[in-house]
């Protein structure tokens, strides 16, 4: 007989795994790969791309934890973290007509009800009636549910990369898309899912390109970030740009502490060098020691603008060495035959510069004035020696307005030989150089040291950039050279517009503004202004000055208002605009007017002086507001309150002694005087009516009030400024 089997236990149930919390955020990278771009338009491109891409989640209600942008010669790269998966949900009210207009007396919905229901998209019982400034309305409630953001992404990334724009852009295919060069592919990835956007007739994908010459030809499959940056540095690539500039800082120190030399620092070259390269590699080459004999201005700016070498210098002595660093965008085992390459190209290209200077040197800057009658200048200006004529003229008013009488005949041929170098071969290749080979060429004709000094610094100071000018000649050369040119063209009716300004004159009012205040000049803008409009009259400049709401001086004192805000360091633009009144402008130079500026803000910052001013605010008020009378004299006679005579003391106490300060330019004295006024024009307020009932007591106190004003206003404009926390 058969064992009975015993009954099987049923087996336990299998353990459940833990139930992952759902994915709420994810990262998302975009990539643009292109043919090489300019460097100059990297920088600007990451930063509209990381803006827009912030904006445009922003206003999708897409939340993320942040945004942050890579880049090389090939690619432009976004990647947001902690990018949310949904859309935040939001509730949209819209306003329809009032309740009395929706319904009728029945209370049945009106024409007007059910076609704002049905504008809306809501049934009309579904709208809710709601109280309102104005009175009962009509509103339309809904809920607007968030929507994938994988969803959204496909419909706003290409929207971005539309909004890239560049300085010049092209077209290569039927898409009739515009971009800097041609977009070859594109990369999409959100949580590591690809996202099928089609921008520039490409579809997305998740595969990107490696280093041109180091890289793979099959490319690199990216999943997110971290593999994107961790297979392209396998492929040659560094895609962060503030690692490029870190790296190439570093090669860069390292070949300076092994050679002993001190690199000549150039920021526009570094940006340069980290934009134009995807796997920088420094290194050091040589050129012959004969080209030192040219100036060494021509030799940096050549391997700077046509090769983009950093140039050396002796440590100790602070000369250029024949030794550049080149930043190639290669690693090779055999550097010495890259290095080799760059010397043979380096070497034709200094060959030429020493050509052009040499030729240069033949025909010496006096010999050169005639020839500039056949180089035009502007055609509603005339020819650069008619430039030069005027330019002449205005060095020499400006000098004597300075009191420098005996200096006439050396700064007005300063004037002269100032732009006999734009004919020179040496400043046709360089352009930047105009001025400072005008400058060598004059030192080796063998004119007056200050003559050539003076050539060398006439387009100093580049705006906001760089020193001013340290010879007097400079300065007044500088000065009327742009005076001039501000003036011209104005004159003609060529004036700067929006973002538009061609000919750089809000460039040159800002050097002017500086050399006026940091140069120690005792001119004031005006006067020099309207001389080198006379000169321009005299020479048959026609003027053309149709609508044109601004005149030159204007300009030029808004130029002073942004350098006080700036480099002046005031931090109120209500004390800006108190002290650049009408008359301060016109009586005062823009050394004083900063000055005051500084004073001003300073005494701002004192508990009493807040209080000052809403008395004389209110001063100012009432003398402003009242028409009907007109001023006389004070007569102590007609006051009824001694508060009128302690504030006619007060007055007669400091009229004099501010006069006397503002002369000797004790600015803080003068404030410390008004702020003494104080309690007399708060009494003053407290005691009387001003507008008394009596007209003669009233006129009186009126021109009492106008005294204090008229006072006050010799400073600045005090109404201008706010009283903090009003």
């Amino acid at each position: 007989m058969p064992k009975t089997q015993k009954p099987r236990r049923p087996a336990p149930p299998a353990k459940k795994g833990r139930r992952l919390p759902p994915v709420t955020a994810a990262e998302l990278l975009l990539e643009i790969g292109v043919e090489e771009l300019p460097y100059q338009f990297i920088a600007p491109a990451l930063a509209v791309l990381k803006d827009s891409a912030e904006q445009l989640l922003k206003d999708h209600r897409l939340a993320f934890q942040s945004a942050r942008t890579l880049g090389t010669p090939r690619r432009l790269t976004l990647v947001v973290e902690g990018l949310a998966t949904q859309q935040t949900s939001m509730v949209k009210e819209a306003m329809g007509p009032s309740k009395a207009v929706a319904f009728d007396q029945a209370g049945q919905p009106t024409r007007a009800a059910t076609g704002f229901a049905a504008g809306q998209g809501v049934a009309v019982q579904d709208l809710q009636i709601c109280r309102t400034p104005k009175g009962e309305y009509l509103f339309a409630v809904k809920q607007e549910q968030g929507r994938p953001a994988n969803l959204v992404l496909e419909e706003l990334l290409p929207q971005l990369i539309a909004k890239l724009s560049f300085p010049k852009a092209m077209k290569w295919n039927n898409t009739g898309v515009r971009f800097a060069r041609p977009v070859r592919w594109l990369v999409a990835l959100y949580g590591g899912a690809t996202l099928p956007i089609e921008a520039a007739g490409i579809t997305a994908g998740n595969r990107t390109e490696g280093h041109r010459v180091l890289g793979s030809a099959k490319g690199i499959v990216v999943r997110d970030s971290e593999s994107y940056l961790k297979g392209l540095e396998r492929q040659g690539v560094t895609p962060d740009p503030q690692r490029r500039r870190h790296m190439i800082e570093e090669q860069i120190a390292t070949l300076c502490k092994e050679t002993g030399f001190t690199l000549n620092v150039d920021g526009d070259l570094l940006d340069q060098a980290v934009y134009m390269t995807e796997c920088p590699n420094a290194i050091i080459g040589s050129f012959k020691p004969a080209y030192l004999e040219v100036p060494q201005e021509i030799l940096i700016t050549s391997m700077k603008e046509h090769q983009g070498f950093f140039s050396l210098r002796h440590k100790e002595t602070g000369k250029l060495v024949p030794h550049f660093i080149a930043v190639t965008n290669n690693r090779a085992k055999d550097m010495g035959l890259i290095r080799e390459g760059n010397e043979r190209v380096l070497a034709a290209r200094l060959a030429d510069a020493k050509f052009f200077y040499d030729k240069g040197l033949e025909t010496p800057p006096a010999d050169l004035v005639e020839k500039l009658r056949g180089v035009m200048f502007h055609q509603s200006l005339g020819t650069l020696y008619d430039k030069m004529e005027r330019t002449e003229k205005l060095v020499e008013i400006l000098t004597i307005d300075t009191g420098n009488h005996g200096v006439i005949d050396i700064f007005r041929r300063s004037a002269r030989l100032a732009n006999t170098d734009l004919l020179t071969a040496v400043v046709g290749e360089f352009p930047t150089l105009q001025g400072v080979m005008g400058g060598e060429y004059a030192k080796h004709a063998g004119e007056d040291p200050r003559i050539s000094k003076a050539i060398t610094e006439q387009y100093l100071p580049r705006g906001m950039e760089g020193a001013i000018p340290e010879s007097l000649n400079g300065k007044l050369l500088s000065l009327a050279d742009r005076l001039g040119k501000i003036a011209g063209f104005f004159r003609v009716g060529i004036v700067p517009k929006g973002s538009e300004d061609p000919y750089a004159l809000r460039r040159d009012a800002l050097s002017i503004v500086r050399i006026l205040v940091e140069g120690d000049l005792p001119l004031k803008l005006e006067p020099a202004l309207d001389k080198a409009e006379e000169i321009l009259a005299k020479s048959n400049i026609k003027e053309l000055k149709v609508g044109i709401a601004q005149g030159p001086f204007d300009f030029i004192v808004e130029r002073l208002r942004y350098y006080a805000g700036t480099a002046g360091g005031i931090k109120r633009s209500d004390v800006i605009d108190a002290v650049l009144t009408p008359t301060n402008t016109h009586a005062l130079s823009f050394k004083e007017l900063l000055e005051r500026m500084k004073a001003l803000e300073f005494v701002t910052a004192k508990p009493e002086f807040d209080p000052l001013i809403v008395g004389f605010k209110r001063a100012h008020r009432l003398v402003e507001k009242e028409k009907n009378w007109v001023r006389q004299p004070v007569n102590p006679a007609l006051f009824q309150h001694p508060s009128e005579t302690q504030l006619r003391e007060a007055w007669e106490k400091n009229d004099q002694l501010v006069r006397h300060l503002l002369v000797e330019r004790k600015y803080s004295k003068v404030l410390e005087a008004f702020v003494s006024m104080k309690p007399a024009i708060d009494d003053f307020f407290t005691a009387v009516m001003v507008n008394a009932d009596d007209r003669s007591i009233r006129i009186n106190r009126l021109s009492l009030l106008k005294d204090i004003d008229d006072l006050f206003l010799l400073f600045a404009d005090f109404s201008q400024i706010v009283v903090q926390g009003s």
